[in-house]
């Protein structure tokens, strides 16, 4: 009798991250990641067009779904901070999708967005997120850079950048300065949808 999946925790995953394979970091990226997907490439046969940005082939887009489902199982996400590898069962990751909300709202008042699964195929609108996207600001630019997009009645949400510098000090990680500087980013973020009009936007 197989034993039935359970929820994995942050626990489950630090223990992994501490005890799992250990790997050097260049050889799971040049040799196990790309040896793995060309090996599934050609388990799946997947050959795309690259005049199709979203394939609609039934058989194509199960092909892609098991070789990335193979993929995580088999090569397993890299921790730089230990050099191991954090491995999952197949079990594990179909139960996490399976236990996965199937909606939730982003946003809050007139900017609330009711997130729910979308086909490819789907005549409903997908949603824009807009925003520098982990792109490292300037001080100087980081509030009008988010207020551009916020502007941008096509934008729904807003994915910030980061700030380079914050009072003219590196944020570096593990700082004091680094606290600042997300604690800045999210301020400056809400007031530049502010300015926009768009108060409640997604972030």
């Amino acid at each position: 009798m197989n034993a039935v999946a359970r929820n994995l925790t942050v626990y489950d995953v630090y223990d992994r991250a501490k005890n799992g394979p250990k790997m050097d970091e260049k050889k799971w990226d040049y040799e196990v990641v790309p040896q793995t997907a060309k090996a599934l490439k050609k388990k799946y046969n997947i050959k795309m067009d690259k005049k199709t940005i979203i394939p609609e082939d039934k058989e194509l887009i199960d092909g892609l779904f098991n070789a990335g489902l193979d993929m995580l199982v088999e090569c397993g996400v890299y921790c730089i901070d230990t050099g191991r590898v954090i491995k999952y069962t197949r079990d594990e990751v179909l139960h996490a999708i399976e236990a996965a909300p199937d909606h939730f709202t982003f946003g809050n008042g007139a900017e609330a967005h009711h997130i729910t699964p979308r086909a490819y195929n789907s005549k409903k609108a997908p949603i824009i997120q807009g925003g520098p996207t982990g792109s490292p600001c300037s001080e100087e630019m980081f509030l009008p850079i988010h207020q551009a997009y916020a502007q941008e009645p096509i934008v729904d949400t807003i994915v910030d950048g980061v700030l380079q510098t914050v009072c003219g000090h590196d944020p570096q990680p593990g700082t004091p300065w680094e606290l600042m500087a997300v604690r800045s980013e999210a301020l400056q973020v809400r007031e530049a949808m502010m300015r926009a009009g768009r108060t409640g936007m997604g972030l």
